[in-house]
């Protein structure tokens, strides 16, 4: 889940795609009638980002009008991004933004923006406050969302609720990137929770990058020095199938331990529901693509864009996945591959 990077393995290429629904009507681009959108990516070579694409390339097809839309790759690195936004609304070119932000709260040095055209952000907020879906700044018509905090808050429940008959239950953190915003806050949400519980002991913090090899190596080390490790707490699928490995690799079956990810990626979801993983807190980068592009259309026409679409409730089951929760929806497989 921005810095959310989760990997992919088909690259989308950043060229421009012209894409008109059913029945089209002219509309008021300055485009000669197609309005033209630019999607930043946070990279465009990542299982996440491609997903949220996709959903914006279905609601733009669906929409009724000319729409084209032109993929920029951040690259995952913020200060490309934020080249990317300003020149992007500074050209007249463009009609919209949707943006996955690499780092919302530097990205929000691009505004006010040089010329006012709407934006709408995915997954993170744009502004200093990590956990306020509200637009921060003039400029940001829509955030699709949820406070990371509110996020990891729910997964750390959920562990203290596996540890509350293990004494001491031991804790391994495995967090993305502890230089970004959104990862600290994660982080300290999980440990704001945990340290309420006197049994619970995070015995080691370690970065996963978002990446499956780098979490195998990263839990392997800790497994050399912590071989009685009752949870590893996640905040990406990615990391997770790494942590899975090494337990394998260690000698110790996954389904042993309280093993959780987050994303929701089909690989994930099958975890769940075979029970080698206990959890995942699931995304669902498709319909939260679909959801920004349907409210940049809304204001990109004049109208009121819905301020904050809550990521939790535009999937097809519930976010804080189970094997007992899944089982309501037997037919839900994920919405992106990691």
């Amino acid at each position: 889940m921005n810095s959310l990077r989760i990997s992919g393995t088909v690259a989308l290429t950043a060229t421009a795609l012209l894409l008109t629904g059913c029945g089209a009507a002219d509309s008021t681009g300055s485009n000669g009638g197609t309005l033209k959108v630019a999607v930043l990516a946070a990279s465009s070579q990542n299982g996440y980002n491609q997903a949220v694409y996709q959903g914006v390339q279905e609601a733009a097809a669906a929409s009724g009008k000319k729409i084209s839309l032109k993929l920029l790759d951040g690259q995952f690195d913020s200060n490309t991004q934020l080249s990317q936004l300003q020149n992007v609304t500074s050209t007249g070119d463009y009609d919209g933004v949707v943006v996955v932000p690499n780092d919302g709260v530097g990205l929000a040095a691009a505004f006010p923006l040089s010329r006012k055209i709407p934006v709408a952000t995915v997954l993170n907020p744009v502004g200093p406050d990590i956990n306020k879906m509200e637009p921060q700044v003039d400029g940001v018509v829509t955030t699709v969302g949820v406070p990371p905090t509110t996020a990891a808050e729910k997964q750390a429940e959920g562990v203290a609720t596996y540890c509350a008959d293990i004494n001491p239950c031991n804790v391994v953190l495995l967090v993305g990137n502890l230089s970004t915003p959104l990862d600290v806050a994660r982080r300290d949400a999980y440990k704001k929770v945990l340290g309420t519980h006197s049994n619970i002991k995070v015995v080691s913090t370690v970065e996963g990058q978002y990446d499956r090899d780098t979490s195998l190596k990263a839990i392997s080390n800790v497994l050399q020095a912590h071989k009685d490790v009752n949870v590893i707490l996640s905040n990406a699928d990615q990391e997770a199938a790494g942590a899975q490995i090494a337990l394998q690799n260690a000698g110790i079956k996954p389904s042993s331990i309280y093993l959780t990810g987050a994303g929701g990626t089909k690989d994930a979801v099958a975890a769940v529901r075979a029970g080698t993983w206990k959890a995942a807190y699931v995304n669902f980068p498709v319909s939260m693509g679909k959801a920004a592009m349907e409210q940049l259309v809304k204001a990109m026409d004049g109208g009121t864009a819905k301020a904050v679409v809550n990521a939790d409730e535009v999937g097809a089951t519930e976010p804080y996945a189970t094997k007992e929760t899944l089982a309501k929806t037997p037919d839900f497989t994920g919405e992106w591959n990691g």
